[in-house]
């Protein structure tokens, strides 16, 4: 999770998809890394590394691929989009321009979907907070979002968006920023499974 900064071009303090992943993994995620002010060294993780590097690899290969049989009619690549009035901000791996004029999002995924068959929730969330980043900055309408598993040779797989979900994130960034602007520490996580693997456990009261 990045601490929330300002830029010299963005006067408002905007969250990243990841630090709404991480709030909701654990609020006490938030307080460390914008209250606390110490970072969590996610560049040591290799799936993290991995996935950078597949990121960077994508933005120069296939660029005029279209996935036609998706009805994808254009796309932009490794698109950075914020919006002050939603007050989060992301860089998405490809925009789409769809046929039946709608937009959607698509984010590659260094992994295999799960057991279920299911996309990961946290890969929902996260095509969702896109989803509504690029109906914010291009007025246009968005229905769903896609992620591509590379590990499972590339398949794509659809996400649903409504305005429920969107109310729903919305209401997380509102709880973020009041523990950034109160400095109160939240209760942790009522999983404590996710405090095994956790940086900050040795240091969480």
């Amino acid at each position: 999770m990045s601490e929330i900064i300002r830029s010299d071009t963005e006067s408002t303090p905007m969250l990243t998809p990841t630090d709404l992943l991480e709030h909701i993994w654990c609020p006490r995620f938030t307080w460390f890394m914008n209250v606390q002010h110490i970072p969590q060294h996610e560049e040591t993780r290799y799936k993290v590394l991995k996935g950078r590097e597949i990121h960077a690899r994508r933005e120069n290969e296939n660029k005029s691929y279209l996935r036609r049989k998706l009805g994808v009619v254009d796309k932009q690549i490794g698109v950075y989009l914020a919006s002050p009035k939603l007050r989060l901000r992301g860089i998405v791996d490809e925009v789409l321009w769809l046929k039946d004029n709608t937009m959607a999002p698509l984010d590659y995924k260094y992994t295999r979907l799960n057991e279920h068959g299911v996309v990961f929730k946290t890969h929902q969330m996260q095509i969702r907070i896109y989803a509504m980043l690029i109906q914010e900055v291009y007025h246009s309408k968005v229905n769903k979002g896609l992620v591509a598993y590379i590990r499972d040779y590339y398949k794509v797989y659809e996400v649903p968006v409504s305005t429920e979900q969107a109310t729903d994130i919305a209401s997380v960034v509102d709880e973020i920023f009041a523990i950034i602007q109160t400095g109160q520490l939240p209760k942790r996580t009522s999983n404590r499974n996710h405090c095994i693997d956790c940086c900050y456990r040795n240091i969480c009261v």
